[in-house]
């Protein structure tokens, strides 16, 4: 007599089977309820943008990650940290966007972030570029080439914003940047 397979064997091997388009609706759901589920976790709201931003990066790691020969473990953790460190700075940005003004030490540091991430961004393109394609083969196969390349430019875009007023406040003259209510 043959032993019961486990439930999580059965439901890893059933998605397995499934086509792209499914995955991706399954995760998008299964995100959408891990929101509610710690909205009515979570009473201290502030933490709940940080503790969202972490659910997605992890279902993103899940789904698409690296396809090398390491553990599973090991290329969902590559995955997470790059999906996470493409919106890490949007709680930062937040805080700085209620308080409405920015000191000038904050500025210049996040100004900063946003430059060392234009031109980590432009390094990867012009690898690319360079390579014509290789370095995308050299990184695996599958969606994982591309979902690193979009991340960067994701975090790119993101402090890109900041960074107009930042410029726009350092040619003004102003000492103390002013965001207005919709940068976040």
């Amino acid at each position: 007599m043959r032993a019961p397979k486990r439930p999580i064997y059965m439901i890893t091997t059933w998605l397995k089977r499934q086509p792209p388009k499914v995955k991706a609706f399954l995760a998008v759901v299964a995100g959408m309820a891990a929101i509610v589920l710690l909205r009515a976790i979570v009473h201290d709201h502030d933490n709940l943008f940080v503790a969202a931003e972490s659910v997605h990066a992890v279902v993103l790691a899940i789904l698409v990650h690296p396809s090398t020969s390491h553990n599973f473990l090991n290329r969902v953790s590559w995955g997470f940290c790059v999906y996470l460190e493409s919106v890490s700075v949007l709680p930062q940005l937040r805080v700085m966007q209620n308080t409405k003004i920015v000191e000038p030490f904050t500025a210049h540091y996040v100004f900063a972030l946003g430059v060392a991430r234009f031109l980590s961004c432009a390094h990867w393109v012009l690898q690319v570029l360079d390579t014509r394609g290789h370095l995308l083969v050299a990184l695996g196969y599958g969606l994982w080439p591309s979902m690193v390349l979009i991340a960067e430019v994701v975090q790119t875009f993101i402090l890109a914003d900041f960074c107009y007023y930042y410029v726009k406040s350092v040619f003004g003259g102003q000492l103390v940047l002013r965001l207005p209510s919709g940068v976040v």
